[in-house]
C-alpha cells in the first residue's frame, strides 16, 4: 500500500493540537517498543525519528497521511511519548498528563489507538494499565505485538498466546517492522477505523 506522509507538528500542550478535521490514529506503548519503526514501516518512509535511546519522543508528533491523488490528508498519525522510562527528566514527564490524558480522553477525531507491546518480553503491568485506561475511556484499540521477527516460530506462538490470555478479548496483530509481517493486516484495521470515523469527524 502506497501512501504519502509528512511531519505536521509536535504538541506539548492541548492548545498545540491540530484542528480535529480528519480521523487520527494514535501510536502508544512503552519506551523502546518500536513505535517510530512501526510508523515508518507503515508509510514505507522515514518520517518518525528512531533512536536506540529510549524516551526520545517527548511530545505528541502528528503526521499527515494521504492516499496518492488526494489533495488533502485522509488521516493523521499521532506518535505519543513512550511510558515507563525512568531517565526522562521529571520536569518533562510531569507535564505529560497535562496533554496526553486529555488527548486520549477527549479528542473527538481519535479513530483508533494502537497499543504496542514487545513480543520478546512477558506482558507488563504498564501495558495492562494502558489497556485498562483505553477501555475506561471507551477508545477502540488494537494491540500490536512488535519485534516478532526476533522470535522463532514456537517462541512467537507462545508469546502471542501469553498476550492473548493477558489482554483477552482484545485483538492482537503480530508485527515486524523489519520483515513487514502484519503490515497489510494493520492497514486494514486502520482503514476500517478511518472509514467508520469519517462521518463523525465531518460532523464536528
Amino acid at each position: 500500500m502506497r501512501v504519502l506522509a509528512r511531519f505536521l507538528l509536535a504538541a506539548t500542550h492541548v492548545d498545540h493540537f491540530p484542528a480535529p478535521v480528519v480521523p487520527e490514529i494514535a501510536f502508544l506503548g512503552r519506551s523502546n517498543v518500536g513505535k517510530s519503526h512501526l510508523l515508518n514501516s507503515l508509510v514505507n518512509h522515514k518520517i518518525a525519528r528512531t533512536s536506540s535511546t529510549p524516551g526520545r519522543t517527548q511530545s505528541i508528533n502528528f503526521f499527515e497521511i494521504r492516499w496518492p491523488g488526494n489533495p488533502r490528508p485522509d488521516m493523521l498519525f499521532a506518535d505519543l511519548p513512550g511510558y515507563g522510562y525512568a531517565r526522562v527528566p521529571r520536569a518533562v514527564s510531569s507535564q505529560w498528563p497535562g496533554f496526553i490524558e486529555p488527548y486520549l480522553q477527549t479528542r473527538s477525531c481519535l479513530a483508533l489507538c494502537l497499543a504496542l507491546v514487545d513480543a520478546n518480553v512477558p506482558p507488563q503491568q504498564s501495558d495492562q494499565q494502558l489497556v485498562q485506561f483505553l477501555r475506561a475511556a471507551g477508545r477502540p484499540f488494537v494491540i500490536v505485538a512488535t519485534k516478532t521477527d526476533k522470535l522463532s516460530g514456537n517462541q512467537a506462538r507462545k508469546s502471542l498466546d501469553d498476550l492473548q490470555r493477558e489482554f483477552a478479548p482484545a485483538r492482537i496483530i503480530s508485527y515486524s517492522a523489519r520483515t513487514g509481517l502484519g503490515r497489510e493486516e494493520l492497514w486494514r484495521e486502520i482503514r476500517g477505523a478511518v472509514k467508520k470515523d469519517d462521518s463523525n469527524v465531518a460532523a464536528v
